[in-house]
């Protein structure tokens, strides 16, 4: 699942090792100004805008929000507590991942990795993801015109933490959209289905399964 502590050793290895190119604080924001070629952009505490055009590699931070405005393109983006933002036709060429927060895809963004988080919801608008969605309390909106490949999973939450909750996540794929690959659930959950939908095959726990109006 979420590689939880990823985010926080590159933050300390870019502040250790400051590399040319690269873009690092401890505490604080960063804002990558438009159409500006960078390294990796990291930090801990604080939130990280990429800016229109803009092309970097690794965005990461613990406790923050990340934001790519539109036709910026990264390797990878990564946060542990926070939410993240691809606008209209942002390339993102890994993956981009969450452990508390939610992601949005805005039109014609790509995401060429999967997609995770734990908590929050997933919303793609006209949006392409082509390695996958794993979550495990997540709900997810697929709108139509959107693609994914590599399936969904929503993972059975586990340790001593969790706790049973009457809630399900919800998984919405509208007419219109495409979801290639199975849809492996390991707990219940309200799948939602347009009927002009495509998806894969459904495996694991059967799902209360709806179908939208």
């Amino acid at each position: 699942m979420i590689r939880y502590a990823v985010v926080l050793l590159y933050a300390v290895s870019a502040v250790a090792l400051g590399a040319a190119g690269n873009i690092s604080k401890v505490n604080g924001s960063i804002d990558v100004e438009a159409g500006r070629e960078a390294g990796d952009v990291e930090t801990v505490n604080g939130s990280i805008t990429i800016g229109s055009g803009a092309r970097v590699r690794e965005v990461a931070t613990v406790n923050g929000s990340i934001r790519l405005e539109p036709r910026a393109t990264a390797q990878s983006v990564e946060t542990v507590n926070g939410a993240i933002t691809l606008g209209e036709e942002v390339v993102v060429s890994d993956g981009a991942g969450t452990v508390n927060g939610r992601l949005t895809l805005m039109r014609g963004a790509q995401v060429d990795g999967g997609l995770e988080n734990v908590n929050g919801e997933f919303r793609l608008e006209a949006a392409t993801v082509r390695g996958g969605i794993e979550t495990v309390n997540g709900d997810l909106f697929v709108g139509g015109g959107s693609r994914v490949d590599g399936g969904i999973r929503v993972e059975k939450p586990t340790g001593g933490s969790w706790r049973k909750s009457d809630r399900l996540p919800r998984i919405t794929i509208e007419s219109a959209a495409e979801v290639n690959g199975t849809l492996y659930f390991e707990r219940e959950v309200d799948l939602y289905v347009g009927a002009g939908a495509v998806i894969g095959p459904v495996e694991g726990v059967a799902p209360r399964r709806h179908e939208l109006p």
